[in-house]
């Protein structure tokens, strides 16, 4: 058998052939560097707008202000401070959404636990979402259900309680809170269906407003049915009582 020589233009194919193999391989490592530096950032912009958030001249808006933005739907939103929110409106969206919300840490884990065991025996769950919880995925997030959006809102609430005082972190839930197509904030919310300031919110008032807060937007507090009157006047009655539950909020 004739063995035919190696050339040069041969020696030179074969040791350039893994040279572009390492090249490649080297580039594929910088990118997947350059993906996860992307990623950690991502992860870690909420908790740094978290600290920023508690400058109180600071006015964070919401994920979905941000859509209407986007989409050029545009939207109404007023801040106001919290000493000039009226005390009916606190009273009757935490009686409303989060009972316990001066007594937790961001999450209230017993009810938590009780929604794990229900959707584990396959039974339909009740919410168990606290107002941080809501604020942070008002801020932060996204709608609609999922165990990752929840795996994400968890900590992210708990860290926003911690660093936050509960009188920040209620300012900011009425103020990004959506109480109908493009109306944000319990200002924009009081002005729109009841044509009076967040200030000067009466007891039935505030009451309709907190339970139309899961669906704002088959629940109109301006024009209610009798199951969303029913529903406020419940909740009326447990704002009434709610005295010591709201302690961290007004001592």
């Amino acid at each position: 058998m004739d063995i035919v020589p190696e050339t040069r233009e041969d020696t030179i194919e074969r040791k350039a052939e893994p040279d572009a193999r390492d090249g490649w391989m080297t580039r594929l490592r910088r990118n997947w560097r350059r993906l996860c530096l992307a990623l950690l950032a991502f992860i870690a912009l909420p908790y740094v707008l978290i600290v920023l958030y508690t400058v109180e001249f600071v006015r964070p808006v919401s994920t979905l202000m941000l859509r209407d933005v986007v989409l050029l739907r545009g939207y109404d939103r007023q801040w106001v401070d919290f000493e000039d929110i009226s005390p009916n409106v606190v009273r009757a969206v935490m009686m409303s959404e989060d009972g316990q919300y001066c007594r937790h840490a961001g999450v209230d884990w017993g009810a938590m636990r009780e929604v794990v065991n229900e959707a584990l025996a396959g039974e339909q769950t009740r919410g168990a979402s606290t107002i941080p919880m809501q604020t942070a995925k008002n801020l932060f997030l996204w709608n609609g259900r999922s165990f990752v959006r929840k795996a994400m809102e968890v900590p992210l609430a708990v860290v926003a309680d911690f660093v936050w005082s509960k009188r920040r972190l209620m300012e900011i839930y009425l103020n990004v809170a959506e109480w109908g197509p493009g109306i944000y904030g319990i200002e924009a919310a009081a002005q729109y269906h009841f044509n009076v300031s967040a200030g000067k919110l009466s007891r039935r008032q505030a009451a309709l407003l907190a339970v139309s807060l899961p669906n704002p937007y088959t629940r109109n507090a301006g024009k209610p049915g009798p199951g969303l009157q029913s529903l406020a006047r419940l909740i009326d009655r447990r704002a009434g009582r709610s005295g010591d539950y709201i302690k961290c909020l007004y001592d």
